[in-house]
């Protein structure tokens, strides 16, 4: 039932958004079409008297998406492509086999065009095909004179040239489907007010739409920015003037500047597509994602989630092989990671836990509890990752060597409420408005949570695993992007952003919190500094970012299983003997510089076997980010990406 709620919202979101968009579409194409019928009628009579002159629509170029450095990540190439008016031509049937000589129509695609020529309006171009080579556009104009109601022409498709490094972000387009086009044109006859019995305003309204709708060079956006920004990017269609001859020939293109289309809006966005492309060739065959932002302006300058999938072959429809195959593929290409995936967050968690407790002051940064591997409570042992335990660690110690039984004692003293109440403060919890579909809030617990969710009270010994960032709790990696950043912040609370230029950034959509007090902050960057630069840190190797700087990190571990007491007792089975989806997953969030801090990076290796595998990784990514800060700061003096078209024409691994 929650599935088909789900599906229905969606349905109704999307009807919401089209019905938007086809208002503001069609507002501008009935302004247009008066003016023609009014003012210039007389114009072309004469021309009309041996010629047709006949209004084609012509969809407007979609804006240009760029990183903060003018690459282009979503652009227009030119598109070859083939479209077939059924009532101009001598035999529909026969005219697609003779055209099949030159072009390939597949079967499925000649039965295709038949059964819309059959539900369709009169006159409504189909597209046969596009994208195609210059040779096979050539050898139809060659043969064009054997064709009646066969038009060749030139338009523009969406390219995607960092292909699927952007795939999740940016989203694609593809061609409006039946779903999507009936939605269009019941939102624009009930704007029109156009009554049931009005079957002729119905045709009209029909026609209109198909007849641009189904232009070859025409998409919608799916999924990520090019969907949210959909109308600002799609601009508004217009019309261009053809005069055609008694046999439906194009002999003339006549002016049309009156009637001509707007460019859809070009957008800037804060991501560095060098970074992004090296985050996601550094999982290698690893699955998982990374963010990077940058501290001070919340900027998110890389946002990758691997394997993913590209974007360019769902522009012309995408095989149902091909795409049975990115569905059936275990590390979900599909899914974007960064920012609708939801992980237990493990030992990363366990400075807001310590922040909860210094606000709290039911501890101190000197108070000492001893570790001996494990605590007993409510009838059971708790354990600590180490099995021999840590002897007397103090908060900072515990932060270094990831210490479970201090982060057990502390959460029992904090308690649940306070625990949920900083998580939320330090930015888990909530979706972040970025501009493009997607985004999990996760899951902060508390009594009022579990009440509702599980019809339970909490219980005490859930407190425990809390503590360590397990149990309900729930997160994504760009939350403990931002969590970290609030963490090396001076007096900020930082909340991520993507627009930089062209349309306007949209609100975060979620409540301000005072920054954290500076002296709990200190605590916390204390521990983190010596996890990666002091004797008995947990991520010893991760310290080192080059030209004598360091960064100051958290390890993770976050299991995806129960470990019983038996086989704690006879040995815990190693994540290497394990199939890969029972494997821990390995995270590890850091700043950079550790002395002034610029960057934070979050990193998530899906089944890793534990935070040796994200630590690495994140090293390196923060290494390349740092590389570039330079280059950045200059390249953000320089004129935008828009007007510049515009001039152109481990010692151990811990849990």
């Amino acid at each position: 039932m929650s599935a088909n709620r789900s599906k229905d919202a969606e349905f109704t979101r999307r009807s919401i958004v089209m019905g938007a968009a086809g208002a503001v579409l069609w507002t501008g194409l009935a302004a247009r079409l008066t003016q023609l019928q009014l003012f210039e009628g007389d114009e072309y009579a004469e021309l009309a008297t041996e010629n047709r002159i006949r209004l084609d629509p012509a969809p407007a170029r979609r804006g240009v998406i760029f990183d903060r450095f003018g690459q282009r990540l979503a652009s227009n190439k030119r598109n070859f492509y083939v479209l077939i008016v059924p009532e101009e031509t001598d035999n529909l049937e026969n005219t697609l086999t003779h055209l099949g000589r030159y072009i390939p129509i597949s079967g499925s695609k000649h039965r295709k065009i038949l059964l819309q020529a059959r539900q369709q309006a009169r006159f409504v171009p189909i597209p046969v095909a596009d994208d195609l080579s210059w040779q096979d556009f050539s050898r139809i104009n060659v043969h064009a004179p054997e064709f009646r109601g066969v038009y060749a022409e030139v338009g523009e498709l969406r390219s995607y040239p960092m292909g699927a490094a952007f795939a999740h972000t940016i989203g694609y387009v593809a061609r409006p489907n039946r779903e999507e086009l009936d939605s269009l044109i019941a939102a624009e006859i009930a704007r029109l007010q156009i009554g049931p019995d009005d079957f002729a305003g119905q045709r009209q309204i029909q026609s209109r739409m198909q007849r641009i709708y189904r232009h070859p060079d025409m998409r919608l956006g799916r999924q990520g920015i090019e969907q949210h920004a959909e109308t600002y990017l799609r601009g508004i269609p217009g019309f261009q003037r053809i005069a055609v001859n008694a046999s439906g020939r194009i002999v003339d293109r006549l002016p049309s500047d009156d009637v001509a289309p707007k460019d859809g809006g070009d957008i800037v966005l804060s991501f560095d597509a060098e970074i992004q492309k090296f985050a996601i060739a550094r999982f290698g065959e690893e699955s998982g994602s990374a963010v990077v932002m940058d501290i001070k302006s919340g900027e998110l300058i890389a946002m990758a989630s691997t394997p993913a999938f590209n974007p360019n072959d769902f522009v012309s429809g995408i095989s149902q092989s091909k795409y049975n195959d990115l569905l059936g593929n275990k590390k979900s290409p599909l899914y974007h990671k960064a920012y609708d995936g939801l992980y237990p967050p493990g030992s990363t968690f366990k400075m807001i836990v310590a922040a909860a407790a210094l606000e709290a002051g039911v501890a101190t940064p000197n108070d000492h509890v001893y570790c001996g591997g494990k605590t007993w409570f409510g009838g059971r042992d708790f354990h600590c990752w180490k099995r021999g335990g840590h002897g007397s660690v103090n908060m900072k110690g515990a932060i270094q060597k990831s210490c479970d039984v201090y982060f057990y004692d502390i959460a029992r003293r904090i308690g649940v409420q306070g625990i949920a109440d900083m998580a939320r403060k330090m930015g888990l919890g909530q979706v972040y408005e970025l501009g493009m579909t997607g985004g999990n809030a996760g899951v902060v617990p508390d009594p009022a949570w579990k009440q509702a969710a599980k019809q339970e009270p909490w219980y005490e010994g859930e407190t425990l695993n809390y503590g360590i960032g397990q149990g309900y709790l729930t997160t994504s990696p760009l939350q403990l992007a931002v969590m970290t950043a609030r963490i090396a912040a001076e007096n900020a609370s930082p909340s991520p952003k993507v627009f930089i230029g062209g349309a306007a950034a949209p609100d975060p959509g979620v409540p301000h919190y005072e920054p954290l007090d500076s002296e709990i902050a200190d605590q916390l960057r204390a521990g983190m500094y010596a996890v990666t630069s002091e004797p008995g840190g947990t991520a010893l190797r991760a310290g080192d970012v080059g030209n004598g700087q360091r960064l100051a990190g958290k390890t993770g571990t976050a299991q995806v299983r129960r470990i019983s007491t038996a086989e704690r007792v006879t040995g815990v089975v190693k994540n290497d003997q394990l199939p890969w989806k029972l494997r821990d997953h390995g995270l590890f969030v850091c700043y950079a510089p550790a002395d002034n801090p610029k960057y934070v990076c979050s990193v998530i290796v899906d089944h890793g076997g534990g935070s040796s595998a994200a630590y690495p990784i994140a090293r390196d990514i923060m290494t390349e980010t740092l590389k570039r800060d330079p280059v950045s700061k200059e390249t953000h003096k320089v004129a935008s990406p828009m007007a510049q078209e515009e001039n152109k024409t481990s010692t151990s691994e811990a849990i």
